[in-house]
């Protein structure tokens, strides 16, 4: 009889230890179901239509450009980008509303050892964000805004304290077909290879010439090689620094920088394009207008493809082919 007893004394005991051990775990649930929830704020939510993956182009171009994929991350409080260039620039960008400021902020940093903080808010139907390039000593202003299920970005930097905006640059980002790598890879030998070579390069140096006409200094930096130099039919040599300077000058003023019967040709880690070239607009006042046919090669190095040499020809007399 005894021994029945302490077998239930026994057995009571374990159960209220049971019982204690499934209110503390149910206790800690609804603890934990009773923490707030962070960033659930509709301002938290304005920029998710960034959100997705994606290719990249520059405005009015079909050649691809970059890939990009932008995640939210850290429980939706985050927007993570993952950009890859074609032309091998890389980098990341960390995006967030900072509700204590009712600001958004974005940090960039690259592959290149570039660095950029910007910050701002909506503006109408765009996310507007600026700041200070302070590596080139210039305020920099980016939007994006919805277009036709993509998203445009578009980038302009001041170098007078805002008095005057130019172009960077303008990108069109569009959903990756379903299937599609998520990894650009780099261009080798392969005739798939060459051709996007071709038109990697192609694309390159129309951004370029875009960059001449409209004294785009920043963009012309970026393309141009350290060692450039261009050859004029007359024998005049230039350098990068002396064709940066002069566009920095806004001396000269292009009513038309464009070129026609454009070809590309690739060798391994080499190309050249010709292409005739049709310049009209102003130098100091004077005017001037011609065409010259010319070739710039370019050549791939470990951070892309970049513009090495040039080499134009006397200008053609009128009305030739």
């Amino acid at each position: 009889m005894s021994r029945m007893v302490h077998g239930l004394r026994i057995g009571a005991v374990f159960g209220i230890v049971i019982v204690i051990v499934i209110e503390i775990h149910l206790q800690a649930g609804r603890a934990s179901s009773l923490t707030p929830p962070y960033c659930v704020a509709s301002a938290y939510r304005q920029f998710d239509f960034w959100a997705g993956d994606w290719d990249v182009f520059e405005v009015g171009n079909s050649v691809q450009v970059a890939h990009a994929r932008v995640d939210l991350i850290l429980d939706g409080c985050v927007l993570r980008e993952k950009y890859q260039g074609t032309d091998g620039h890389e980098g990341q960008s960390f995006t967030m509303y900072d509700a204590s400021r009712n600001l958004w902020h974005q940090s960039w940093v690259t592959n290149r050892g570039e660095m950029l903080e910007i910050e701002g808010k909506v503006e109408g139907d765009e996310m507007v964000l600026s700041g200070k390039d302070h590596a080139k000593g210039e305020l920099v202003r980016g939007a994006w805004k919805l277009v036709n299920g993509g998203v445009r970005e578009t980038a302009v930097t001041s170098t007078d304290g805002g008095k005057t905006w130019k172009r960077w640059f303008d990108l069109m980002f569009l959903a990756r077909p379903d299937g599609k790598a998520d990894v650009i890879v780099v261009p080798g030998t392969t005739a798939d290879d060459k051709k996007d070579d071709k038109k990697i390069v192609a694309a390159l140096d129309t951004e370029y010439q875009a960059a001449v006409k409209n004294n785009d200094a920043p963009t012309m930096d970026r393309i141009l090689a350290d060692e450039f130099a261009l050859v004029t039919g007359s024998g005049k040599i230039y350098s990068k620094a002396d064709l940066l300077a002069e566009a920095r000058s806004g001396r000269v003023h292009y009513e038309r920088q464009d070129d026609a019967d454009q070809t590309v040709r690739a060798w391994g880690d080499t190309a050249v394009v010709t292409a005739r070239l049709t310049e009209k607009g102003t130098d100091d006042g004077k005017r001037f207008e011609y065409e010259v046919w010319f070739s710039d090669t370019y050549v791939r190095t470990a951070s892309g493809w970049r513009y090495a040499f040039a080499q134009s020809s006397l200008p053609l007399p009128p009305g030739s082919r």
